[in-house]
């Protein structure tokens, strides 16, 4: 299959976070008919990480297989291929299967593919890939960058926060406490808050994802929750610190997942982006030196019209097999 054909047999294959499994059997068959040496790492029943490899691979190739929902198949115009999962990361998958087909033409050794699960909700495929034994000094992982060296990731911090309340009439409202005002209120003061910068990565941004609470219009709401994703460009202490500060007592906060950002490698002639969004490069670090790099644009990722440039999946291939011999010369 050529590049076109090879995302868009990958698009035709749900794979949605916990849902893998036939994904992950594809691309095992694919990645032993390369005649790579091949390893998997079972996560949960039916989802497994996938190893393939040259060689001792001193550096490899790396993205997540799964995909958000909901599931829309593929279509293509003369420019563009579309479904989910084509730029977020189907055509990533892609563009790196073929960059190892020509590696493995030129007979070019110890480099590797891992392919891994989970990103899209808490990377548990790639916490436990940190856990595999590895001699790798270069990590390339692909995600969304419209093929340019990505300088750093923002890190994640996502909170829980209830505010409790006391229930009774709304007629008489002196008699109780409203959960959903005290949650309001704290959320207000998370708003007006200025958080860090960063002179590479830029602003500490929060996005208030989830509200939910109450009973019924004429009851006073005795309990409230929100849901935040923080994105941040320090340190996650830092920010976990200030928003405690800050809740002071009102509400209970569960940081309940968070990761640091991470600064990435970026090679000598390629234009340059900052990702704003989160990576499985933070639970990778015993892969090596990162770069970040890959076809597709991050606005297109998530939407209802996702896709992938054509011109940027060809585009793709070469880079990746450039980025791979310069690292596995200097390695």
């Amino acid at each position: 299959m050529n590049i076109f054909q090879l995302t868009r047999r990958l698009i035709e294959i749900a794979s949605p976070t916990n849902s893998e499994g036939e994904m992950m059997i594809f691309l095992k068959k694919y990645l032993h008919d390369l005649g790579l040496t091949i390893k998997t790492q079972d996560i949960s029943p039916g989802r497994f990480n996938i190893l393939a490899f040259k060689g001792d691979p001193l550096a490899v190739f790396s993205t997540h297989t799964d995909t958000v929902n909901p599931y829309f198949p593929f279509s293509e115009d003369d420019l563009a291929i579309y479904g989910r999962g084509a730029c977020d990361t189907k055509g990533i998958i892609a563009a790196q299967l073929k960059a190892a087909e020509i590696l493995l033409e030129q007979n070019i050794n110890h480099f590797g593919l891992l392919f891994v699960v989970g990103e899209e909700d808490k990377s548990d495929g790639a916490i436990a890939a940190n856990k595999l034994a590895n001699r790798c000094r270069y990590l390339i992982n692909g995600e969304p960058t419209e093929n340019k060296m990505a300088t750093g990731t923002k890190g994640v911090i996502r909170l829980r926060i209830s505010a409790h309340g006391k229930a009774c009439h709304s007629a008489y409202p002196h008699l109780g406490e409203s959960a959903i005002e005290k949650l309001l209120d704290i959320l207000n003061d998370i708003r007006n808050l200025r958080l860090p910068s960063h002179p590479l990565l830029g602003d500490t941004t929060t996005n208030i994802g989830v509200i939910q609470g109450g009973i019924q219009a004429n009851v006073i709401p005795p309990e409230a929750e929100a849901v935040l994703m923080v994105r941040i460009v320090t340190s996650t202490r830092e920010i976990r610190d200030i928003l405690t500060r800050t809740i002071a007592g009102r509400g209970e906060a569960d940081f309940y997942f968070h990761y640091e950002p991470a600064l990435t490698r970026v090679l000598p002639g390629y234009p340059t982006m900052v990702a704003s969004y989160g990576t499985d490069i933070p639970f990778l670090t015993n892969w090596g030196e990162p770069i970040l790099f890959g076809p597709g644009s991050i606005l297109d990722a998530h939407t209802a019209h996702e896709k992938i440039a054509k011109r940027q999946l060809e585009e793709a291939v070469h880079h990746y097999v450039e980025i791979m011999t310069t690292l596995l010369r200097e390695g």
